[in-house]
């Protein structure tokens, strides 16, 4: 049998959190046909993969590459990394449905400018999606806040019920198009007076698709376990799996509670399928909000509308240079962004090592100067927390970035090694992997990844891109409660 690719003498890990084999590996017609011993076999591509890992493509399962995958669909700073699928629509803010009267509100504006949004129905956007042919998969959950936008002329209150339930439309028509379902940004202003009634009806329409909810909680500073009780509460009433996203203690009187979190995730996750995602870092990064303006710890801001020239200073080097209080300074740069070291390493190393979490970066790619998890996450976790902290085995490390999230989000056939899955590959150097973006210069690639295919089509190699884009629109696939473990 002649291949169309074939990686000789590789080493294994599947994604299904055991450890590798040194094994062949033939691809044919964007999946993987043979896994074995093809010593005899032919190929026309063929790799000598000796000393290398190969682990399916990574999932991003936290992005807002909602518009950048249309506008930018080669996608380098995932591709890079080994990422063959994204998640987009998280945080409450997605590309679709949308319909904008005006600039798109905080934090929206994260996606792009007024120009960047032009699908008011979600069928449009996966139509631009396939039409832009990017090179890595889409897979697209309905932003709250953006729903909000539609409907409602005052963002600052709590809808009304024909409001819900103009919004309610628009969701069920975007999950009946393949929507993996809603996602919820409760933190920030345009929607932290929505109250929790108002969720929780938007939630029973995930109920009959068997879609998720994921969530920006309320908050992630003191009251974070109040915000994980509400979450779960709309999750139990919708009978949909919960996903916390980038679950974290925040702000320096919170350090040191995430025994407290992971015990709030464990003893939910008994009677219902939860979950949550977390990026390597102990620095996050946003819009800038007035609300964590502190002096407690630094903050970096990344971008600023009415000074452009802002962008990589910190803000009390700013507010010093001006001669005024560190709020008087945020406000002068408003509309901006920022990167806050607001999260103790111990804290973040917990969550990350939980048999909960999975990997996201959360990267922001309209940031002219981004927080570097962009650039690189997953190599982070497979070089500094993997290889050189022993957090956990490298297929664990694995497992948090493919198996664990295809299985919670739905994404049949992708995820895992195995015959007749779609092949979304990464190989790497399990010796020589490492993330190189930093917070001085964060725009830079990993080391160590050798070759990305993303349906069996090499589109990454020797720190290039290949120019080949083969990703595709992902719908849902099925009952996503079917993907966790509930009781264990």
């Amino acid at each position: 049998m002649k291949y169309d690719t074939l990686i000789r003498q590789a080493l294994i890990i599947d994604g299904r959190n055991t450890p590798g084999y040194v094994a062949d590996v033939g691809l044919r017609d964007g999946r993987i046909e043979t896994i074995g011993d093809l010593s005899a076999a032919v190929a026309e591509h063929e790799i000598d993969a000796m000393g290398r890992v190969l682990a399916p493509g990574f999932i991003d399962v936290h992005t807002h590459d909602d518009t950048v995958v249309i506008r930018h669909p080669q996608m380098l700073p995932k591709l890079s990394q080994g990422v063959t699928t994204v998640i987009v629509g998280n945080c409450g803010i997605s590309a679709s449905p949308v319909s904008l009267r005006s600039d798109p509100p905080d934090p929206m504006n994260l996606l792009g400018t007024r120009e960047a949004f032009t699908y008011p129905r979600f069928a449009d956007y996966r139509a631009a999606v396939d039409g832009a042919h990017p090179a890595v998969n889409v897979a697209a959950l309905i932003g709250h806040t953006a729903l909000r936008s539609n409907h409602m002329d005052d963002l600052h209150r709590s809808a009304s019920l024909d409001e819900i339930a103009a919004m309610r439309v628009q969701l069920q028509e975007s999950l009946e198009a393949g929507a993996l379902g809603l996602s919820t940004g409760l933190a920030y202003a345009s929607a932290f007076n929505a109250e929790t009634d108002e969720v929780l009806q938007l939630s029973e329409e995930l109920t009959a698709f068997g879609a998720v909810y994921t969530t920006h909680l309320r908050s992630e500073f003191e009251p974070v376990l109040e915000a994980m009780d509400e979450a779960f509460l709309i999750g139990r009433h919708a009978k949909a799996p919960v996903i916390i996203s980038h679950l974290k203690c925040a702000g320096a009187g919170n350090w040191g509670r995430s025994p407290q979190l992971l015990a709030s995730l464990e003893a939910a996750a008994k009677t219902h399928p939860v979950g949550c995602d977390c990026y390597p870092y102990a620095a996050s990064s946003s819009t800038l909000d007035l609300k964590q303006v502190t002096d407690a710890f630094r903050i970096t801001i990344t971008w600023s509308t009415p000074h452009p020239e802002l962008g990589g200073r910190d803000l009390q080097d700013i507010a010093a240079e001006w001669g005024v209080s560190l709020m008087d300074a945020a406000r002068r740069l408003q509309p901006a962004g920022a990167v806050y070291y607001g999260m103790d390493e111990e804290d973040v190393r917990k969550i990350l090592a939980h048999p909960l979490s999975m990997v996201g970066s959360d990267g922001l790619p309209e940031d002219p100067f981004p927080h570097p998890r962009l650039w690189g996450a997953f190599p982070r976790v497979l070089g500094h927390f993997s290889r050189d902290v022993g957090l956990f085995p490298l297929h664990t490390a694995v497992h948090k970035m493919t198996g664990l999230s295809a299985a919670r989000f739905g994404l049949a056939g992708r995820g895992e090694i195995r015959e007749g899955h779609w092949a979304d590959l990464v190989l790497f150097d399990p010796l020589r992997v490492r993330d190189v973006a930093d917070f001085k210069e964060p725009q830079r690639a990993a080391e160590g990844i050798d070759g990305v295919w993303v349906n069996g089509v090499l589109s990454y190699s020797d720190g290039h891109a290949k120019g080949l884009r083969a990703g595709r629109f992902l719908a849902r696939s099925g009952d996503l409660r079917r993907g966790f473990v509930v009781g264990g």
